[in-house]
């Protein structure tokens, strides 16, 4: 997917942008029926710790990201309430790397893999477009690298802030001829601002692009990221999160919970314009991750010949293709766009589990591997055929739609057939067919009406499917898939020394929702319940004053809540008197209102500061709306200074978080089975960073 800036004439406009997400072919955001945003590389940078992607997005309406303070899990992420309830990784929202996707075909992905200090833009779509994307898609996050151009440059960046924060990052590009090329590494590492949080992290990213003429190019992309050590300090009840938000349930240290992961993936894509009209796309892409976890699972339950064990293996390999025809034509006089692909996706797991402790009685020891207690197989794929079109059928009516056909595949292998412990081989299927059609209005170059509608589906993930409740031992097979329907109407407006204005209303309703059906001995199994609604309304504003101002306003409202009631058990103990879950009580996880304002000055030497302003409301964190995360608001500022030497680019900047040290819980973990539901955020916390580059 490729994209540029477009500057305007008028000095004062706000800068215009040409995307291709929602209709795969090259638009600007303003022209498409749908709620696009994009974050340019300088904005995930400048003043920035480049740590979390989770420090630039707020600005998206909509989005809702936290950072958890805990390395040993991924950035929580949600769209419209699509996301909210996974405890870990980033589930409900698609995930795609220079066009790779980050999302496995079960609907599960991270983010981790993301090397900030390389990253030239980020493309966040929201709405009924993003089902054209397949399974699990309540909306879309493309990071995008830059093309290498120009003469070649080295950099270099290092930061240092609270709590032992330490990063360094080198980078490297430009072009030679029909070659250019981007490679980026950094190393982070932190103390943690909690107790037993301490972490490494190594990332790396290369993207070369070779164009040898204007009808071809063929782009490699490879990166890398490894956590030898991540320790997880696990969440705090409300007691202990009162008594004191830096510490850690004791169980986190007497089984020394932690992850260890490493991920190596790599991709191709060729583009071929066979003539003016036609151009086709090949992208294929493979990739291995490993990972082990140590979780807090009382001993008295990792006993039981049927429990799993309190240490989870992951070895997974994943690869998969996508194969693009675009052709662009007139049609009644008004131009068309086709698009017409065929996408699979395939990953293979070996799951194991082993006890978190060795030894019995007064010799046991936790925290370390014991006897093995699980060992599976598991492969999950999918095949999507999928069409969309863009046609003008008039100067200023604009009709987008879409067609996409899913197939997920779910097949398990039980490698571990001991004693009482039976052969829980099988698998499931889901398949969905996501219509989406999207109407727009150009009432004058400055005002833009639209209105989508589409269909979308979310299956289970492996994660949930993992587990079965009442003992019974295998995946939960009998696990169906969610189903949507969206509707989104939205305006978007330029005024002329006021800036660009966008707001959007949606209501999407699902039936067959994935809920906590139990949450025991450290495992959560999921059921179907009924029906869910979301409805919400979603602001923006940003605008560029004498050049280097610049100011944004991001504004979102979402009321998500159950439509029908359903039985749960999600505390320990649990007893034959299971929880009713009335019609009416919100999703958790959720914020319902959310706000997000900034300014910055950004010119390329001298002085460069800004200050930003976040506001999320009071978070339920289960299902009984019994407990709660506080509202809270907080601010930042930053400042720096850049200069230019000769071919030397140099800068040198400081910032400070929660500026009035407020104390708040920055994310929780829903429905957590021993009621540690919050993960607190830091106090007022710093960081300091130096950058540089030299052109040859």
């Amino acid at each position: 997917m490729l994209a540029q800036q477009v500057t305007e004439a008028t000095p004062a406009a706000p800068v215009e942008t040409v995307v291709i997400t929602a209709t795969r072919t090259e638009q600007r955001a303003f022209d498409v029926p749908a709620s696009i945003d994009r974050i340019e590389g300088d904005d995930l940078r400048l003043g920035r710790a480049q740590v979390n992607l989770s420090e630039s997005l707020g600005a998206v309406p909509g989005l809702q990201a936290r950072d958890r303070q805990n390395y040993a899990q991924d950035t929580q992420i949600s769209m419209r309430g699509f996301g909210a309830r996974s405890t870990f990784g980033i589930r409900g929202v698609r995930l795609y790397v220079d066009g790779i996707p980050a999302t496995l075909p079960d609907g599960q992905g991270q983010i981790s893999n993301v090397e900030l200090g390389s990253v030239g833009h980020i493309e966040v779509l929201r709405g009924p477009f993003s089902a054209l994307y397949g399974n699990s898609a309540g909306g879309v996050i493309n990071v995008f690298t830059d093309d290498g151009a120009g003469p070649p440059r080295v950099g270099f960046s290092a930061g240092a802030g609270s709590d032992g924060a330490r990063r360094v990052g080198v980078s490297a590009s430009g072009s030679e001829g029909t070659l250019g090329y981007v490679l980026g590494a950094s190393r982070f590492t932190t103390d943690g601002y909690r107790e037993h949080s301490a972490t490494e992290r190594l990332l790396g990213n290369a993207k070369l692009s070779w164009k040898p003429d204007q009808d071809r190019k063929l782009t490699l992309v490879l990166n890398s990221v490894a956590l030898p050590r991540a320790q997880d300090p696990l969440g705090l009840t409300r007691a202990q999160y009162e008594a004191d938000p830096r510490g850690v349930d004791p169980v986190a240290l007497s089984f020394d919970t932690r992850k260890r992961m490493n991920q190596t993936q790599g991709g191709v894509t060729y583009e071929q314009r066979i003539d003016p009209a036609n151009t086709l796309q090949l992208m294929a892409y493979l990739g291995h991750r490993g990972t082990e976890q140590f979780q807090s699972i009382p001993v008295t339950t990792q006993a039981n010949p049927l429990h799993p064990g309190g240490v989870i293996e992951l070895s997974r390999d994943y690869r998969g293709g996508d194969l693009r025809w675009t052709h662009q034509t007139e049609a009644l006089g008004g131009p068309l766009s086709l698009v017409a692909g065929l996408a699979y996706d395939t990953l293979a797991e070996h799951r194991q589990g082993y006890q978190n402790f060795t030894g019995s009685g007064d010799d046991t020891v936790t925290g370390v591997r014991g006897a093995l207690r699980r060992d599976e197989h598991n492969d999950v794929n999918n095949l999507d055929e999928y069409l969309q079109a863009s046609w003008r059928f008039a100067p200023s009516w604009t009709l987008n739609a879409g067609l996409r056909h899913s197939r997920v595949r779910f097949e398990s292998r039980d490698d571990y057939i001991v004693g009482t412990n039976p052969d829980d081989s099988g698998g499931a299927n889901y398949t969905a067919t996501l219509p989406v059609l999207g109407l727009m209005f150009a009432a004058s170059e400055q005002l833009h009406f639209y209105a989508t509608a589409g269909r979308g589906f979310e299956t289970p993930t492996l994660n949930e499917l993992a587990y079965r409740s009442g003992g019974q031992t295998g995946l939960n097979f009998g696990l169906g898939a969610a189903r949507s329907s969206s509707v989104e109407a939205g305006v978007k407006a330029r005024v002329d020394g006021l800036g660009e204005f966008t707001a959007a209303l949606f209501r999407t309703g699902t039936s067959n929702e994935i809920v906590t059906q139990t949450n025991q001995g450290g495992r959560a199994t999921y059921q179907n319940a009924g029906a869910t609604r979301r409805r919400g309304l979603e602001l923006g504003w940003s605008q560029r004053f004498f050049g280097d101002l610049r100011a944004q306003v991001a504004l979102s409202t979402l009321d998500a809540r159950y439509r029908d009631g359903f039985a749960t058990c999600a505390a320990t103990p649990c007893s034959s008197a299971t929880l009713q879950i009335p019609a009416g009580n919100r999703l958790p996880g959720l914020a319902r209102n959310t706000a997000f304002a900034a300014v910055s000055w950004a010119p390329l030497q001298g002085w460069h500061g800004g200050a930003e302003a976040r506001y999320v409301s009071r978070v339920f964190v289960n299902d009984a709306n019994s407990d709660a995360a506080p509202g809270y608001a907080t601010a930042a500022v930053n400042a720096g200074y850049a200069v230019t030497a000769g071919a030397w680019q140099l800068d040198g900047f400081a910032r400070i978080d929660n500026l009035f040290a407020r104390r708040y819980v920055g994310s929780v973990i829903v429905n957590e089975g021993n009621s540690r539901f919050f993960e607190p955020a830091p106090g007022r916390t710093w960081w300091a960073g130096v950058s540089g580059s030299l052109r040859f």
